[in-house]
């Protein structure tokens, strides 16, 4: 379920750094305004096994969703968005990883939102690699993709006066991730 990995990540178990990531999104409000959101608690790894496979996994707390705005974090909490009282993570776990060039690549993995999975396919890019101040090798990645929130039951909508809806389907996501080899 996986495929050749690139030559730029060593091989390996990388555990990703919560305090040197994040875990974003962004939605378009009223089709004129792009809402930007994060997620505060969430974990992950990427394993490069010596014969080049790669796997990737990770799990973000739905209650720690945070736009800057608690009133509207409270709504994304509900079950008009994310119903976090039934669905508390967002999961997703790569089915394969495929080279574009030698620092990005296409993970394609089952990612699940609201108690619905679908398939996915982000792409990925090696920032560097490193060794920090205390001895631990490092990567940094970056994980860009899109979704339909509609396509995971989360359908909450209202109809503007100029045709416009309030909340748009597209949802952008953008991941910055450095890990440490375990």
């Amino acid at each position: 379920m996986s495929a050749t990995t690139l030559t730029s990540v060593p091989t390996g178990t990388w555990n990703v750094d919560p305090s040197h990531s994040s875990v974003e999104f962004q939605v378009k409000h009223m089709a004129i305004a792009t809402v930007k959101g994060q997620f505060n608690e969430f974990q992950g790894s990427l394993t490069i096994a010596d014969d080049g496979t790669a796997t990737a996994s990770g799990a973000v707390e739905v209650a720690s969703v945070d736009t800057r705005e608690s009133q509207r974090d409270e709504h994304l909490k509900s079950p008009d968005f994310f119903d976090a009282a039934n669905h508390p993570q967002i999961t997703f776990v790569s089915t394969e990883i495929t080279p574009v060039d030698e620092d990005s690549f296409k993970v394609t993995g089952d990612i699940t939102i609201h108690g619905v999975t679908k398939s996915i396919t982000l792409a990925a890019s090696v920032e560097g690699a490193d060794e920090d101040p205390w001895g631990n090798q490092r990567v940094a990645l970056s994980v860009t993709g899109q979704i339909n929130r509609g396509d995971f039951g989360m359908t909450f909508n209202q109809a503007l006066g100029s045709g416009n809806m309030l909340v748009a389907d597209k949802v952008k996501i953008a991941i910055d991730v450095s890990a440490v080899k375990a």
